[in-house]
């Protein structure tokens, strides 16, 4: 009995591996090709499964697909909120938010360009969950703010605009990457090129905050 126990897990477990492995090989493609110019034979292939074994986990490409930007949206939103701990400052919290969402940029490139292209073509697949998940987070964190400048605690700013200045700055590291490493004559950015990045656009956002300089 022991031993079926344990043959149950292993099989979860290697059920979850070959999933994960599935959504990251999607993330490659649909990142390169978009929607319209993807295939189940080619996310197959980056996966090293056949196109049937793909199929018995994701029935076709479109629940693939929604797979992959609900993921990318839930990993987003959950390390994105950026409700205070007791305390702590506005800057630190907002110094943190700026931090995870290099992070994001620099752990999932493929998953934000998906997102990236989604957006782009009018959400035609996420809209409906952008504004069910999404939104009464972003509403709740742009509160927050707003709070913070009532208290006299941050400069009088525009909330939401933080936030979208913060999401412009942070994902343009993966949604043009390439563009960076052009101009930075690189042929990859590297963990120093984000570090320097998250000062940067951390000092920036401090500032705009009232905040002084970063030592």
């Amino acid at each position: 009995m022991v031993v079926k126990k344990q043959k149950q897990t292993k099989q979860s477990i290697n059920r979850q591996e070959l999933e994960a492995r599935i959504l990251r090989s999607a993330e490659i493609v649909f990142a390169e090709k978009g929607y319209n110019g993807s295939s189940m034979e080619a996310i197959a292939a980056v996966a090293n499964i056949s196109k049937q074994n793909l199929i018995y986990y994701f029935s076709n490409k479109e629940l693939l697909y929604k797979r992959v930007l609900k993921e990318m949206l839930d990993i987003w939103i959950e390390k994105l909120s950026i409700l205070e701990k007791d305390g702590e400052t506005p800057e630190l919290v907002i110094r943190r938010y700026v931090h995870e969402k290099m992070q994001l940029s620099r752990l999932y490139p493929n998953g934000s360009k998906v997102f990236a292209h989604e957006i782009i073509s009018g959400a035609p697949m996420l809209k409906d969950y952008l504004v069910s998940h999404l939104k009464p987070q972003f509403e709740r964190d742009v509160e927050l703010v707003k709070s913070w400048i009532s208290k006299g605690l941050i400069a009088d700013i525009d909330a939401e605009h933080l936030f979208f200045t913060i999401w412009a700055a942070t994902q343009t590291y993966a949604d043009f990457s390439l563009q960076m490493e052009v101009l930075l004559a690189k042929t990859a950015l590297d963990e120093g090129d984000f570090e320097r990045a998250e000062l940067a656009v951390t000092e920036f956002v401090m500032r705009a905050l009232g905040a002084k300089k970063i030592n």
